[in-house]
């Protein structure tokens, strides 16, 4: 391997002060992370009962009854303390922090004497530990809570939370391995891999890494573990519909050094892949990164919404064919689409190739930043490319879709995925190594220090991306030499560079990465990409979409809403030929770019009362505006379309 992974910059060193993402990242800590605080203690009204720190509570003998939820139910809090830890590296908070040390103190009042942790098995099947990996999600939620862990460690300097989550990791570095006497058991949903990696660096013990790997190359040799343990008598099958799962559904169909297509439940997929990415990193292993790049070619070029949306089916969150892509059923779970962007930061920081970044970029602005409200307490778990309220039915195949976002969820794993992910934002800006590579990602607002060169180095973003291409970056060094690689989106066919008033010319772009090498002092680069909406025309292979469009404009995926163009949108047509006008609304969700534009759209027959007739269509000129995806369904509910027909 040509290059070691690129690190990051700690978090408490970034501070985001941007106008786009503003509303997001403020909204995490002022309201995200205190609703989430009372749903996790059942406290909303009408909301689905969470049972998390309730079971907790029973686990430690301090309150009496039942358990309830779900069996991973524990990781809703791993992921909150996880989110807390972030907002407190840049918004310290000491009501706040003593929250969360009352929360880890629960937590280690609940482990087992030998350093076991899961409320379930501890209190629903004490005896059945370890004997259903497939589904049973006992190494998923250690791995939650040993991402919470190393966060929450590396931003506060407590050690609490580390000694309980390294005295489970212990166990499970003793129980499960290569060895004669040890368990030949595999994660049925992967996230201890990517979490123990976590947890290596935080404390710097090689045995979690090891175990991780270990993890990694025993998944798909020999005799399928989760098949094995599916046919045990008595085996306990707890998801309903789960009873035939297939080995593609558990990503053990082969090695996975030979694995060529994204297969099964998509958010195990990528969060193995991440692990994938890691381990080939930190080890050097061409061969398992290779398999890395094909995984995600096959998932970027032939199965992944233009949303970053991934997992088409909502039968068993799952990955189905190339190109099968339905827009109206479609699942794109969100903490898919923050694992796949997870996975593009991994493989970024290997590769040094920004195609990566393009991915994470769309997905942020559109899948996942479309799975939470503007107000912070509602969330939607499935982002189709198509609604119709009318159909979103339950009890039949679409009531995995809704046209409203929901305050909470059964299954609870988006909402708290979002507040880490949005908390923990500046980790996705910039990329530095070896004191002489300092890499801009994103173009969010940002201060941030680095050490490069030995020295100090202060480096800010102030920009107004994506609502123009304009940044300013300033670098503030004691001559420290250093390159600083700026990512050239995709979509900037035009674009512009200066520093300190004067223009660069031919410069030097690799792998998607404008470079500028120099012994730094003070230096202003203004930089303006130019963004104006496009038409993008989907792949024919796309059966859903065969003839369609879409609107794009820079990082963000545009679509019609119901609340401004009428209902059934099915039934508009545009034309690739017409320009789209901008139209900034300064009052609008924050601050939003309407594009206005003319199409075509269908008259309603008067033979109403027959679903065929004999006449030919009527198309009436309509005019059309546009939103972006990510801001979707914040007015009112209504129907919603992405791909829309062409008008020839």
């Amino acid at each position: 391997m040509e290059n070691k992974p690129l690190g990051t910059i700690p978090n408490n060193d970034i501070t985001i002060n941007d106008k786009y993402w503003n509303r997001y990242t403020r909204l995490i800590t002022e309201t995200v992370i205190p609703y989430q605080w009372e749903v996790l203690h059942d406290r909303i009204a009408d909301a689905v009962p969470s049972h998390c720190i309730e079971n907790f509570r029973i686990a430690a003998e301090e309150a009496a009854g039942e358990w309830g939820g779900e069996v991973f139910q524990d990781s809703d809090l791993y992921k909150w303390l996880e989110a807390v830890a972030y907002s407190l590296g840049t918004n310290p908070d000491a009501e706040l922090e003593n929250k969360a040390d009352e929360m880890i103190a629960l937590i280690g009042r609940a482990q087992q004497s030998d350093g076991y942790i899961n409320t379930y098995y501890t209190l629903v099947e004490p005896n059945g530990r370890w004997s259903n990996l497939t589904q049973g999600h006992e190494l998923y939620c250690a791995g939650h809570l040993f991402e919470a862990a190393a966060a929450y460690y590396q931003t506060t300097g407590k050690r609490e939370i580390i000694e309980i989550s390294r005295k489970f990791a212990d166990l499970i570095a003793n129980t499960f391995g290569p060895k004669e006497h040890q368990h030949k058991g595999l994660p049925g949903h992967p996230e201890i891999e990517l979490a123990l990696v976590r947890l290596y660096q935080a404390v710097g013990d090689e045995k979690y890494l090891r175990l991780a790997k270990y993890f990694i190359d025993a998944r798909g040799v020999g005799e399928n573990y989760f098949l094995k343990e599916m046919s045990q008598p008595g085996f306990k099958h707890i998801f309903p519909g789960f009873e035939n799962l297939d080995a593609k559904y558990l990503q053990s169909h082969a090695p996975v050094r030979e694995q060529k297509t994204a297969e099964g439940h998509a958010v195990r997929a990528v969060y193995l892949y991440c692990a994938m990415a890691d381990i080939a990193g930190l080890y050097g292993d061409d061969e398992l990164l290779r398999a890395c790049k094909t995984l995600w070619e096959n998932i970027t070029q032939k199965r992944m919404y233009i949303t970053g949306g991934i997992g088409a089916s909502g039968h068993l969150e799952r990955f189905t064919a190339d190109y099968d892509l339905p827009n109206g059923s479609g699942y794109a779970e969100t903490c898919a689409s923050i694992g796949l962007s997870q996975f593009g930061i991994r493989m970024a920081r290997i590769t040094r190739n920004a195609s990566y970044i393009t991915v994470v970029e769309r997905a942020l602005y559109n899948n996942v930043r479309a799975g939470i409200s503007m107000e912070g307490n509602r969330f939607f778990y499935v982002n189709p490319l198509e609604v119709w309220p009318n159909n979103c039915l339950p009890n039949t195949s679409m009531a995995h879709v809704k046209p409203a976002r929901q305050k909470w969820f059964n299954v609870a794993c988006c909402p708290p995925n979002i507040a880490r992910t949005f908390a923990a934002l500046g980790q996705f800006i910039y990329y530095c190594a070896a004191e002489k590579e300092l890499f801009i990602n994103l173009f969010i607002g940002n201060e941030a220090s680095v050490v490069l060169d030995g020295k100090k180095v202060k480096v800010s973003l102030v920009t107004d991306y994506p609502r123009t291409g304009r940044t300013r970056i300033t670098v503030n060094a004691d001559n420290a030499g250093f390159t600083l690689y700026i990512r050239v989106p995709e979509f900037a066919r035009d674009f512009s560079v200066f520093e300190n008033d004067n223009r660069i010319e031919n410069a030097s772009i690799k792998n998607g990465y404008l470079s500028i090498s120099k012994t730094w002092q003070e230096s202003i680069l203004d930089i303006d990409f130019a963004i104006k909406p496009q038409i993008v025309y989907a792949n024919p292979l796309v059966r859903s979409n065969a003839g369609k469009v879409c609107l794009l404009r820079g990082p963000e995926v545009y679509c019609l809403e119901e609340a401004d163009n009428g209902d059934n949108l099915a039934a508009v047509y545009i034309s690739p030929d017409k320009g789209w006008a901008e139209d900034w609304r300064e009052e609008l969700l924050g601050g939003t770019m309407l594009l206005r534009g003319k199409g075509k759209k269908l008259a309603i027959p008067e033979l109403t009362d027959s679903i065929s007739y004999n006449q030919k269509p009527v198309f009436h000129s309509v005019n059309l505006i546009a939103v972006p995806y990510g801001s979707w369904s914040n007015r009112k509910e209504g129907e919603m379309i992405v791909w829309v027909k062409m008008e020839k």
